[in-house]
């Protein structure tokens, strides 16, 4: 019975949340451009079934200023977006802005 349901469990999608800390010098202008340069991932990429970006508005983790998440057909789709250049640019621009501490998740659905 094991083996028939881990045969049966078969490709699912992958929904992953970052949250991202900024330091104190980080400008809202600067926010706002993480924000857009993520969004903009989705016309460079394949196998993305969803792309989300915004500020935190939530009083609770108020520190992490920025929210990202994205929703990936399958597991390759997913290393295949963590190995692209232009991710890895948006990535070295989070750096670069101010970034302090990331929290980064992985759920299968």
């Amino acid at each position: 019975m094991g083996m028939k349901n881990i045969e049966r469990r078969g490709i699912h999608m992958i929904n992953r949340t970052v949250l991202v800390k900024f330091s104190e010098s980080t400008t809202q202008e600067q926010l706002q451009e993480v924000v857009d340069r993520f969004k903009a991932l989705k016309n460079h990429l394949t196998g993305i079934v969803d792309l989300q970006a915004g500020l935190n508005v939530a009083e609770k983790s108020k520190e992490y200023q920025i929210v990202l998440t994205v929703r990936f057909e399958d597991q390759a789709a997913l290393d295949a977006y963590v190995a692209n250049e232009e991710h890895q640019a948006v990535a070295a621009f989070i750096r670069e802005v101010g970034r302090v501490d990331s929290i980064g998740v992985d759920i299968e659905l």
